[in-house]
């Protein structure tokens, strides 16, 4: 419960590298989530080099700015994208993509298990992540999967940067449960 309680989002990472045994543990840890009749439809794609996510966060930042009509998330985030201090990626020194490897009903999902599991594993060994969902329309192009070695076929679902945080966010708290009992 406790490293349920004191996951938060991290925005703002040491210099300190994640190594690839730390990357490959927490993959570990992601296949271990629940998934629709076994079928585990899910695959990783890791990135253990600051500067490159940085560039592809300043790559995608500037496709959403041309391209926020063609999103879900619309005019209220063109502010966030246009302040020139906004890192998408947060400087982070990983990213963890975790991608459905199928179109079933549940594989999208099951995947969300998965990066669940992944982020808390990862507080657990006092690394912090952060889901940047704003990244997924640029890195399920097409284009960018091709670039990136990421098989076509495959739905990026969860992008989570990866690292050691400067501190730990306070808590913004949770509203109370909202239980509806059936009868």
């Amino acid at each position: 419960m406790d490293v349920i309680a004191g996951r938060r989002a991290v925005r703002e990472f040491t210099g300190a590298a994640v190594q690839h045994p730390t990357a490959e543990r927490l993959v570990q840890a992601a296949i271990l989530a629940p998934s629709a009749m076994n079928l585990q439809p899910w695959a990783f794609a890791v990135l253990l080099d600051r500067a490159k996510i940085h560039s592809y966060g300043r790559r995608i930042k500037s496709w959403l700015l041309e391209n926020i009509a063609q999103t879900a998330f619309g005019a209220r985030i063109r502010s966030t994208l246009e302040d020139p201090q906004y890192a998408l990626f947060h400087h982070a020194p990983a990213l963890l993509l975790i991608l459905a490897k199928s179109s079933e009903a549940q594989a999208r999902e099951d995947c969300c298990l998965a990066a669940q599991n992944l982020m808390l594993a990862a507080r657990n060994e006092g690394l912090g992540t952060c889901w940047i969902g704003l990244s997924r329309p640029w890195l399920n192009l097409p284009s960018s999967k091709r670039e990136l070695g990421l098989p076509e076929s495959c739905h990026v679902v969860a992008p989570i940067v990866l690292g050691y945080p400067t501190s730990w966010p306070e808590s913004h708290g949770r509203n109370p449960a909202e239980i509806h009992w059936l009868t």
